[in-house]
């Protein structure tokens, strides 16, 4: 049986060849998953709601991003600012806007 063996010559090829097949619907292929915007919510806040947007944006438990800025923090130091980063550029819930944002517009309009 040639090709039937990977180690054979041709045997790679034959079987790489067979298994070229486009199985993606096309017209579910252009639809990209929908993914909710970068937003501190108002529900499930413990401080600031950073860890709990981050969470939801990427779709796990806020324990876990909380855990993670605890243990930034502990191992050197980043926790910290990246938490407060995350307050600075990050908008709340229903807005558009982050506190830096509407921090530099009305330093702009004086």
């Amino acid at each position: 049986m040639p090709g039937f063996f990977p180690i054979c010559p041709g045997g790679l090829a034959r079987q790489a060849g067979a298994m070229e097949t486009d199985t993606m619907d096309p017209q579910t292929s252009s639809s990209a998953p929908s993914r909710r915007p970068l937003q501190r919510p108002f529900q499930g806040r413990m401080l600031t709601g950073t860890a709990a947007g981050v969470a939801d944006y990427l779709g796990i438990d806020p324990t876990i991003t909380r855990i993670g800025f605890v243990v930034l923090t502990l191992a050197g130091g980043a926790g910290i600012p990246l938490y407060l980063a995350g307050l600075l550029l990050i908008p709340d819930e229903g807005s558009d806007e982050s506190i830096l944002t509407s921090l530099i517009h009305s330093v702009q309009s004086r």
